[in-house]
């Protein structure tokens, strides 16, 4: 066959892929470090998150002493690239994080009301551990005096030290029902009452939510004749808060009970025998295995 371009042409198009094989092979290799090994850099972010007080130098030191080697400009790269901040801006707590780590140390209290069937308003006083999320109703009175809420105060410290509870604080608001003396009997029980701020609920936001839940779930769903009608239902109520309801704040599990083991066998999956139990006329309801 008759070639379509001149000799010479084939001979440059031969020295151009010679000329470029030879750029490719002399190129060289992509400059700076290597890239860092993913299970380091999961591990450098785990420890800043777990450490928001170590700065870069705190936790390449904590590295070698596990025995994983890297430089200290690459742990603070990978702070960098991960947009972390550097360990003064990352300890500042907040009121929240200061709570969930004084939690097993921390009560709440607060009074709310309801009405009965014949307008009498009733004053319900209630008690939340911050660490389990336990609910403790001390009463319920359409009278809260002194001497009712000072032995209201007298009760908790009682039930208190049968189970062993180290509580140190108790949070409530600035109601005027809660007189000195309830301070005093929760003061020599080695219990610090901690006032909430001037119409900042927030501050003692445990117990306000559990109030909502209450009403929610109960109160406004029963039609309450009187305060043993009352006293019944909130008794009922607390033993299924306690004992069977989960809890997000608590990853799901109960105040008085842990999370089950998980059924990881196929055939009892295949089985589920589940029953339900209600407790006052259908308003709760119980999820359990059959027996």
């Amino acid at each position: 066959m008759r070639l379509l371009v001149r000799p010479d042409t084939v001979l440059r198009w031969h020295r151009d892929l010679a000329r470029r094989r030879h750029a490719a092979l002399s190129r060289p290799k992509r400059p700076g470090r290597p890239r860092t090994v993913r299970s380091i850099r999961i591990l450098v972010l785990r420890l800043a998150r777990e450490n928001p007080q170590w700065g870069y130098r705190r936790l390449h030191g904590e590295l070698l002493a596990l025995g994983v080697k890297v430089a200290a400009s690459t742990v603070w790269k990978i702070l960098k690239d991960a947009g972390i901040d550097p360990a003064p801006d990352r300890s500042s707590s907040t009121r929240a994080d200061f709570l969930r780590s004084q939690a097993d140390a921390l009560l709440a209290c607060d009074f709310f009301e309801t009405v009965t069937l014949s307008g009498a308003r009733m004053y319900i006083l209630v008690v939340i551990e911050h660490s389990s999320r336990r609910i403790r109703i001390l009463g319920a009175t359409a009278h809260p005096t002194t001497s009712w809420v000072t032995q209201a105060a007298k009760n908790l410290v009682m039930d208190l030290e049968d189970v062993d509870c180290r509580a140190r604080f108790m949070i409530r608001d600035r109601d005027g029902k809660f007189p000195t003396l309830f301070d005093g009997v929760l003061a020599d029980a080695g219990i610090t009452v901690v006032l909430s701020g001037i119409q900042m609920p927030r501050m003692n936001s445990l117990i306000e939510r559990w109030v909502q839940t209450c009403r929610r779930e109960l109160l406004d769903r029963t039609l309450i004749r009187n305060q043993r009608h009352l006293l019944r239902a909130l008794h009922k109520y607390g033993q299924f808060y306690n004992a069977h309801r989960p809890h997000q704040g608590i990853a799901n599990a109960r105040p008085l009970h842990p999370l089950p083991t998980p059924i990881n066998d196929p055939d009892k999956l295949s089985r589920l025998d589940i029953r339900r139990h209600d407790h006052l006329g259908g308003i709760l309801h119980e999820h359990q295995h059959a027996a």
